[in-house]
């Protein structure tokens, strides 16, 4: 049974006999083809027994296998639905409010989520199949899509679907949510206007994006940003000269892939005021921080870490496996190019924070060093964690120049 009221068959059924109809009308207006659909749905015998609801139900799943994206459509249609996980056919859980449940909703069979699965893919260009079992892409309203088929994926088909709100949280928004306080937002603020280069870490679903998102509403606009991305989720409102770039996947001949470090470089011609990176994984992070060094300040980026310091450590790690480059002068690198890191995480009771914020401080013994300015501590007697400032800026000449340049301005 489905959630629809019918048999898995019979609703394959009714699918078809649409399916066949629409094959000599496609044009068909949204009104039209639901009455299509109620005319061969009631048609079936077992319909009589259905209560009204099942019927509407069984209404709407049809529609949304034709328009939408079938069983899907009821959790992406719930505002306070974050992330969707389907694993194979007939297991789909989804997280809300924090809160990882299982959803009763299930597709009819395998071949009918594959069926869906090329269709996502397929509007951003993308491909997955056996040879190539693994990709990125993403819905019309920007929500991330990730899919692993078989052979790699053992139960099925694998998707996992991170959405994000219709409208991008601003940092008073962040602020509101108890993400962030004031004093650190305002001082974030000042580090994006004045330039500064800010890498956010994090865990997987700390948040790195909508934080990213945040940062990137208070460049200025009139200044050139390129971002670059696997698949494009970013939303900078009010920047009018913006530029996204997306990689692309090889072809089924193995050639046309279009990596970050491509993007990267080929953005460096494009004359930007600012690049941003939507997540570091590998040696494209080399040509980040060479990017940096070389006059493209108030760049941003984000890359997976369980704090500021091993972010350092992954950033390091992922230059080295990309290039031949000593230690001693990839370090060098990471205190020349990187200003500020914003550290996030994930709470159990299913909140996002940020629970750090560190200036890099250049050298010392070698080691990048690291001046904490906010940091999340207890506080007495209460039982809860607050963002408290911790040190102050020591490098202050972008922050003293931006507000030179304002005085002039004004002046």
């Amino acid at each position: 049974m489905i959630d629809a009221g019918l048999r898995t068959e019979e609703i394959a059924s009714v699918r078809e006999r649409v399916r066949s109809r629409l094959a000599w009308d496609a044009a068909v207006s949204d009104a039209e083809l639901r009455a299509l659909i109620e005319g061969e749905l009631f048609a079936e015998p077992r319909i009589r027994r259905l209560t009204s609801a099942e019927r509407a139900a069984a209404v709407s799943r049809l529609f949304h296998s034709f328009r939408g994206l079938d069983a899907l459509q009821p959790l992406l249609a719930d505002p306070d639905v974050t992330e969707i996980m389907i694993v194979g056919h007939d297991r789909i859980f989804f997280e809300k409010n924090g809160r990882l449940q299982r959803a009763s909703l299930s597709f009819e069979s395998q071949e009918r989520l594959e069926d869906l699965i090329q269709s996502i893919v397929g509007q951003v260009n993308r491909i997955v199949n056996e040879a190539s079992p693994i990709v990125d892409a993403r819905l019309p309203d920007g929500s991330r899509v990730h899919v692993v088929l078989p052979p790699v994926a053992l139960q099925g088909p694998i998707v996992t679907i991170r959405r994000f709100p219709a409208r991008p949280l601003g940092m008073d928004d962040l602020v509101k949510l108890g993400a962030i306080c004031q004093d650190a937002a305002a001082l974030l603020r000042q580090l994006v206007q004045a330039k500064y280069n800010i890498f956010i870490s994090g865990g997987t679903g700390s948040g790195k994006t909508t934080f990213l998102n945040a940062l990137a509403c208070w460049i200025p606009q009139d200044e050139r940003i390129i971002t670059i991305e696997d698949a494009a989720e970013l939303q900078i409102p009010g920047i009018a000269n913006l530029v996204s770039l997306e990689t692309r996947n090889a072809n089924t001949e193995g050639k046309g892939r279009i990596g970050m470090r491509e993007l990267i470089r080929a953005s460096l011609r494009m004359r930007p005021d600012r690049i941003i990176v939507g997540e570091v994984r590998g040696e494209e992070a080399l040509d980040m921080l060479q990017a940096m060094n070389t006059g493209h300040e108030g760049s941003l980026s984000t890359g997976h870490a369980n704090t500021a310091r091993d972010m350092l450590s992954r950033l390091e790690t992922m230059v080295l496996g990309g290039s031949e480059l000593p230690v001693s002068v990839v370090r060098r690198q990471l205190a020349s190019a990187l200003d500020i890191i914003v550290h996030l995480s994930r709470f159990r009771d299913g909140s996002r924070r940020v629970v750090e914020i560190s200036e890099i401080a250049g050298l010392r013994d070698g080691e990048v060093d690291l001046n904490p300015l906010f940091l999340l501590e207890a506080e007495g007697g209460t039982g809860r964690d607050l963002l408290r400032r911790s040190g102050e800026l020591a490098n202050v000449r972008k922050l003293r120049g931006r507000q030179e340049t304002n005085e002039e301005a004004t002046a």
